[in-house]
């Protein structure tokens, strides 16, 4: 993580300060005004009182920013409208070439510093990318945020700093193109980064796949002049206060050309590269969990290959035996992510967990029915687990819609030649992938996730920037570390 996070105890002289003040605000309390000059104070508050929300004071030697918090209905969108002022304030930072800041919370939400510094650190990140030429690379000014006072502790801040570094490695791995990230560098990078924060990474390899006999898996894989990998990654600290375990299934296709049922290019091809980033987000979860402690015993499966037209590549027409034995006719090679998760989440059954939940940029059809805004949820869970996880979603602003399971979907994926198809109708195509995943998601309470809107942006957007999201690790995060309460 290149922005590094800090508490202070307060700000030093002349050194760039940011206030963050109660809704309302229109008068400086004599602590914040500091030794602004009363001409300084005036411009404040006369901004303040004509409503603005981010008042910038430059010093030439320093910046005093005044950032005031949101009236919004619920404390999820406050924190959020936080997070985009963090965004904002990113913006004005790196113009002016600031390198340390001090953030001070003058309001009475407890965690307004520790959102607004979510936020700008969130908008500091940036993919190094492979240019050669230094003059092409975009230097990083700012470089140490410190939280001053009571903001937060010592213990927040690196949690913060822990879960950031979790979001970050999703990003970099779904910002990573193929040539830099086949199914078998996947699976290295995500034990690299097992070795680094505390989790351990198993890697299946071709042979150990096969003796499992993950049809669906192998039969993506057949197409691809590289071997497809199925890592288990497993964070179980000492005393973890979960009996069994959290199983959590990320989809691994590192590019989806779309196989024989070729996708067309531009647009729906070129932005392939995102589609492990179900994945990504299971490995940014556990690093994120495992590098902060947390005491909970995780699992992540992540099946991985390309999806590609060579070779004796899989057909439409074909029958394929999955690793839990059921008997699946392909309809279209491209429906190929629900083959890789149905193997794990049969596999998963063997752990007896709490709970699985699966990640994947599956369909197109969640993008029509949410865009980019929020992610598709359905499953077997308990109410009160659906609630507890689009609570969660609310609270980091990575929410989610839940959809129906119902018995008549599985009319959609009826095989007159084996136990289902992998291809629903041209309606409700997010519903019938997770009335197929269904079928192997058996012995366990089971939600799935379905992020293919907000997991890759095309364009920027505030802090989630552009590229590789990492959509999912908050979301997960907060999820369940609020199990321990």
């Amino acid at each position: 993580m290149s922005l590094a996070l800090a508490h202070a105890a307060a700000a030093p002289a002349q050194s760039t300060q940011v206030f963050i003040l109660p809704h309302g605000t229109t008068v400086l309390s004599d602590a914040t005004a500091g030794d602004l000059t009363p001409a300084a104070r005036h411009y404040v508050e006369s901004a303040l009182a004509d409503d603005q929300k981010l008042v910038h004071l430059n010093h030439f030697s320093h910046h005093h920013y005044f950032v005031v918090l949101a009236d919004k209905p619920t404390p999820g969108q406050v924190a959020e409208a936080l997070r985009r002022s963090g965004h904002t304030l990113h913006g004005l930072l790196k113009a002016e070439k600031v390198s340390d800041v001090f953030i001070q919370n003058e309001s009475a939400m407890p965690d307004a510093t520790l959102l607004l510094t979510e936020g700008l650190a969130l908008s500091a990140y940036q993919f190094e990318g492979y240019k050669t030429d230094e003059k092409s690379r975009k230097a990083a000014s700012l470089t140490n945020v410190y939280i001053v006072g009571k903001g937060a502790t010592v213990a927040q801040i690196t949690e913060l700093e822990g879960l950031l570094e979790g979001v970050f490695l999703a990003r970099d791995l779904v910002n990573a193109p193929l040539n830099k990230l086949n199914a078998v560098q996947f699976a290295e990078r995500m034990a690299e980064a097992g070795d680094q924060a505390g989790y351990t990474t198993d890697i299946l390899d071709l042979a150990k796949i096969e003796a499992l006999r993950m049809g669906g898996l192998l039969a993506v894989n057949l197409g691809s002049p590289e071997p497809p990998t199925f890592s288990i990654l497993e964070y179980k600290p000492a005393n973890p206060k979960n009996e069994k375990p959290y199983v959590l299934v990320g989809k691994g296709v590192v590019f989806d050309t779309g196989g024989l049922s070729l996708k067309p290019t531009p647009n729906s091809m070129d932005m392939m590269k995102c589609d492990m980033a179900g994945g990504a987000a299971v490995a940014g979860t556990l690093f994120a969990l495992a590098k902060n402690n947390v005491p909970l015993h995780v699992i992540g499966l992540v099946p991985a290959t390309d999806n590609r037209p060579g070779g004796l590549a899989f057909a439409p027409g074909d029958v394929l035996t999955m690793h839990s034995g059921l008997t699946v006719e392909v309809r279209n090679t491209d429906a190929e992510g629900r083959l890789l998760l149905a193997d794990a989440l049969s596999f998963a059954k063997k752990y007896d967990p709490e709970l699985v939940i699966d990640l994947a940029t599956l369909t197109g059809a969640a993008v029509r029915a949410l865009s980019t805004e929020a992610s598709a949820s359905m499953g077997t869970a308990t109410p009160e687990t659906f609630q507890k996880l689009s609570k969660a979603g609310y609270a980091v602003h990575e929410r989610l819609v839940e959809f129906p399971l119902w018995d008549e979907y599985a009319e959609h994926i009826k095989s007159d030649i084996a136990d289902l198809n992998n291809l629903g109708k041209g309606e409700a195509g997010h519903i019938s992938a997770g009335k197929f995943l269904e079928r192997f998601a058996t012995g366990y309470p089971w939600i799935h996730l379905d992020i293919a809107g907000p997991a890759f942006l095309t364009a920027p957007e505030s802090y989630r920037g552009k590229g590789g999201t990492g959509t999912g690790v908050r979301l997960l995060y907060e999820f369940l570390t609020k199990q321990l309460s």
